[in-house]
């Protein structure tokens, strides 16, 4: 029997975090694995919450709390509808724990930060895709993760490059 693995999903509700969240569903989430879905706010952002767990990230919050929207905003969240849509299926039919963890800083960092903090089988995140100058820039966060993270880590891409 296969051992059920703990997979983060990055997500800022861009549509490359969307894409990312639908192809681990569809390729790489089997019955009984936990998927956490990890977002990572600015630090400008000053929910009460934030007070309570900046150091650390929120408490791991389940699927069923985090679709309520007062528990949603306590953490500085807007809940995607489209993102719920995609969560609770695989939650229901595939019996897959969903949890959502919240971190605020540099998400370059922070995800490198969950994924060996909570000990993560594997990591997907999506792709924005910049050129080579946006790129340098704004570095991206994709390569800072597959170079520093400690698992695996899966960058889907949207859009070829141009």
């Amino acid at each position: 029997m296969r051992k059920a693995r703990t997979i983060g999903i990055g997500m800022d509700y861009s549509s490359t975090s969307k894409v990312a969240l639908k192809w681990a569903i569809d390729n790489l989430i089997d019955e009984g694995d936990t998927i956490i879905i990890i977002h990572v706010l600015s630090s400008n952002i000053d929910p009460t919450s934030k007070q309570l767990f900046e150091d650390t990230g929120s408490p791991l919050i389940p699927l069923d709390e985090f679709k309520q929207i007062n528990v949603s905003k306590y953490y500085g969240l807007n809940p995607d509808k489209e993102v719920l849509d995609m969560l609770e299926p695989v939650s229901k039919h595939k019996k897959v724990t969903v949890v959502s963890k919240v971190y605020w800083g540099d998400a370059r960092e922070k995800l490198c930060d969950a994924a060996e903090n909570l000990k993560l089988d594997s990591l997907v995140i999506g792709s924005r895709g910049l050129g080579v100058l946006k790129r340098v820039l704004l570095g991206s966060v994709s390569n800072y993760v597959v170079q520093n993270a400690t698992c695996p880590v899966t960058v889907v891409k949207t859009n070829p490059p141009k």
